[in-house]
């Protein structure tokens, strides 16, 4: 072992040695101090979620900064969690959201800081879709960072299960849906792997009426017309979503959507409605498009509904959480970072100037649609406050869980929810 004293000349004391070491011990100090340091809170918890995250935190590091993981499971409760501490003046350094309305109460309260400068600086409205400029903004200022494009009306089937029932390719109607249901359910599998928790089954609930009618689905959540439910179309939707009852297993009350992903992963179930964000799941199983699984958008692949997530920045007039804020801003929006996470997430680019060539066969259908704004749905998220989705929310899992109850009666109800909200 080299000694101190070896290295500096004899004449130096011994006080003058520690002198030296002590600035030493303090420059390093001083240089962790300058480094921005982020706490970030998100719900990104399951395994293609730790995945995709890892990324943002890796790119973070490169890029000189110092991430502070702080995940809480569930959008809900995460997003319940982060109200709760920027209300309470001891805020995240960065918190996720839906793209949507969920942040708007706290824009209103004033206590969201502005990202004008690092989206000047970063040109980001020369890359990012309109509608997610708009989604991003309030009253022309940013307030948030769109880091994705999840398509949310996906269902991906078990390849190996449809190849033991014999069936050769995803349905292309509901009638086609239901035969090739009973053939997976007399195999004494599982037809439909359900999530059976409201927000998911708002979703499966949705899905289902955007392919029975865009019109439908646009006139009942964007222009907030409660007669939209008295249409032959929307009866439909009630229908065929009453009829899936018949075809989940018990286990699906309360399951999270990634334990659904797993049963079809495992060979268990036939198809899942779900965000594309179960993709990072398949992924991290190592399973592949068209391979292992199939992918399809409603029954025809000709509709994205689309949505994702983005990461508000709270109110500071800390210099070094205003740079650890702009920093982070940047490095999620970096084209480098933009590829390598929603790669592992299952999304799209938020980026419309990226690298689309290493994205899989999903996301590469799905990148096509993202191109043509006439093929594109927003999520219920981008067009319904959070209360009126929560009542609906409520809705539809009651009538889903109650085999009793009517399709009658689900309208009725359906649209006095939505007559209260008007």
């Amino acid at each position: 072992m080299v000694k101190m004293s070896e290295i500096l000349p004899a004449r130096y004391s011994r006080t003058a040695i520690a002198v030296v070491l002590a600035s030493l011990a303090l420059a390093g100090s001083a240089l962790a101090q300058d480094k921005p340091k982020a706490e970030v809170m998100h719900w990104w918890t399951s395994g293609g979620e730790a995945a995709a995250v890892k990324v943002f935190a890796d790119q973070y590091t490169k890029a000189g900064g110092t991430w502070v993981d702080a995940a809480v499971a569930g959008g809900e409760a995460a997003r319940a969690a982060a109200i709760n501490r920027i209300v309470g003046g001891n805020p995240p350094t960065a918190s996720q959201f839906n793209t949507g309305k969920q942040f708007d109460d706290l824009v209103s309260q004033g206590l969201l800081n502005t990202l004008d400068q690092v989206a000047d600086e970063g040109k980001w409205k020369s890359f990012l879709p309109p509608a997610f400029v708009e989604a991003a903004s309030r009253d022309g200022h940013f307030y948030a960072v769109p880091v994705n494009v999840h398509g949310q009306n996906w269902a991906f089937y078990s390849k190996p299960v449809l190849d033991k029932v014999g069936i050769a390719a995803p349905p292309k109607d509901w009638d086609e849906f239901f035969a090739d249901m009973d053939k997976i359910k007399a195999a004494g599998l599982i037809p439909i792997a359900l999530g059976g928790q409201p927000w998911q089954e708002h979703i499966l609930f949705n899905d289902i009426l955007l392919s029975i009618s865009k019109d439908t689905y646009l006139n009942l959540y964007d222009k907030h017309d409660a007669s939209a439910t008295a249409t032959p179309e929307f009866k439909k939707a009630a229908e065929i979503f009453g009829k899936m009852r018949d075809y989940f297993d018990p286990g699906a009350p309360g399951r999270n959507w990634n334990d659904a992903t797993a049963l079809l992963i495992t060979e268990k179930a036939g198809v899942q409605f779900m965000g594309d964000w179960a993709k990072g799941e398949f992924k991290a199983a190592k399973k592949e498009a068209g391979k292992d699984f199939y992918c399809q958008m409603g029954l025809s692949d000709g509709e994205l509904m689309i949505g994702g997530d983005v990461f508000v920045f709270p109110k500071t007039a800390d210099a070094a959480q205003l740079k650890a804020q702009n920093l982070l801003a940047t490095t999620m929006l970096s084209p480098e970072t933009q590829v390598l996470f929603n790669i592992q997430k299952g999304s799209m680019p938020v980026r419309t100037d990226v690298d689309a060539s290493k994205f899989d066969s999903c996301a590469q259908k799905g990148m096509k649609l993202l191109a043509d704004s006439s093929h594109q749905t927003p999520v219920v998220d981008l067009l319904l406050t959070a209360d009126l989705s929560g009542t609906l929310d409520d809705v539809i899992t009651n009538f889903l869980n109650n085999k009793s109850a009517t399709v009658d009666d689900f309208i009725a109800k359906f649209t006095e929810a939505m007559k209260a909200a008007n």
